[in-house]
């Protein structure tokens, strides 16, 4: 069965395990997920499951139900997916495994006027604009990278210190083809080919990784933030 972390303020708070067909997330006792605070609408957001997949559907809340920091109206979840209501995470397994200016008068909802709400929205509305201008997903040089932008429109591309790879890296001990991003099934997975603990997403070395929007991956010194579009 799936199960649902919930996390607030980087602490987990709840897990959710359930054989539910939908459950609702919102601030009022009625919801199966209950996220008490006035950025979260009464009524935010559900989750559908069935035999092959879960569905997030935004229900037209005020502040927005965003998946992997992207705002979203329905959404397929996969594995480890973060869905982000108010200042709240939920962590998506497929298996068991502020400060407020303004108030509106929807369902009492509060506005979020905070940093990370309008950090969240401006990211969103820039990667959109990102994806519409490639056709597809993008990774954004971060750190130590020779481009700003980098179009995945390959079904292979190679990562490391060959002169013939697709994206040079800099850093010691890094093989000359040290990882590849591959196109499978609409998805980007990244492949670590080289030495150990030299291909890492958000932090953690990785030997097969299936990506997500906003990853950051990190090969030698050279630092990416995985932008996902229409694959």
């Amino acid at each position: 069965m799936p199960e649902i972390v919930v996390k607030f303020d980087e602490k987990v708070i709840e897990r959710i395990v359930t054989e539910k067909k939908r459950i609702s997330i919102g601030r009022t006792r009625d919801n199966d997920v209950v996220l008490e605070n006035r950025g979260v609408s009464r009524k935010h957001a559900m989750i559908e499951f069935n035999d092959k997949a879960a569905i997030v559907i935004d229900n037209e809340s005020l502040n927005g139900t965003f998946v992997n920091n992207r705002k979203i109206t329905e959404e397929v979840l996969r594995d480890e997916d973060i869905i982000t209501i108010g200042k709240y995470q939920l962590i998506y397994h497929t298996e068991h495994s502020q400060d407020h200016d303004t108030s509106a008068d929807f369902d009492g909802t509060m506005i979020l006027n905070t940093k990370r709400q309008k950090k969240l929205l401006e990211n969103d509305k820039a990667e959109r604009e990102l994806v519409s201008k490639y056709g597809g997903s993008v990774l954004l040089g971060e750190e130590n990278a020779d481009f700003s932008e980098f179009r995945l429109d390959r079904d292979v591309t190679t990562i490391g210190k060959a002169k013939f790879v697709h994206i040079k890296v800099k850093g010691f001990w890094i093989s000359p083809i040290q990882a590849k991003i591959t196109k499978e099934n609409n998805c980007h997975v990244l492949t670590n080919l080289g030495k150990k603990g030299k291909t890492l997403v958000n932090g953690e070395p990785v030997t097969m990784c299936n990506l997500k929007n906003g990853d950051l991956l990190t090969v030698g010194r050279s630092t990416f933030k995985y932008v996902e579009g229409d694959n």
